[in-house]
């Protein structure tokens, strides 16, 4: 008698399929609590209706360490898209490199001496930033090690998790980039 279960071809469970994909369960989970939390606080507003709109007014009136922090966010997300997805191990890599990572400290010490999320007290997105203040380095030392795995989990993680999860929550409404695009 034969075992018709051992011949049977297996599908790999949700657990399996994101096992090797930390970075995309983070953002998932980033893109669920977003959505969640986009749709109380506008329910709680009564639901006012939502219009794309550019209007960089707020930005302009804004403290200067803010101006410096959303400089620094925009060209760490720049430079960042550029990196992953060009050619690794070039000298422009190395170069877009070193940058990216001045501009990653610049927007995580500047977010710092910025509250407001949670009141006038850090949020959880500050804890991003002082993962970021930890991590460049380790980074770094990575790559002049020539430990390229390493490297690249520890950038990718902090793109993933300082530009796109962080970022994604200074969208939220009442939020000073929410009125820049989406402000009545």
């Amino acid at each position: 008698m034969t075992d018709i279960t051992a011949s049977r071809p297996t599908r790999p469970t949700l657990r399996a399929a994101l096992a090797g994909r930390p970075n995309m369960v983070m953002l998932a989970a980033a893109l669920t609590a977003y959505v969640t939390i986009s749709a109380m606080m506008l329910d709680s507003a009564g639901n006012p209706p939502i219009h794309f709109r550019f209007d960089i007014s707020p930005l302009l009136r804004s403290p200067l360490v803010l101006k410096a922090h959303v400089t620094g966010a925009l060209l760490s997300f720049l430079i960042g898209v550029v990196l992953l997805l060009g050619v690794k191990g070039r000298p422009l890599h190395r170069v877009l490199g070193y940058s990216w990572v001045v501009t990653m400290a610049v927007t995580a010490i500047t977010s710092f001496f910025l509250t407001g999320l949670n009141g006038h007290n850090f949020s959880f997105i500050h804890a991003l930033s002082a993962w970021t203040v930890i991590v460049l380095p380790m980074g770094i030392a990575a790559a002049r090690r020539h430990d390229i795995k390493a490297h690249r989990k520890h950038m990718t993680g902090m793109f993933v998790g300082g530009m796109l999860v962080a970022g994604l929550f200074t969208f939220l409404p009442g939020r000073m980039m929410w009125s820049i695009f989406f402000g009545t």
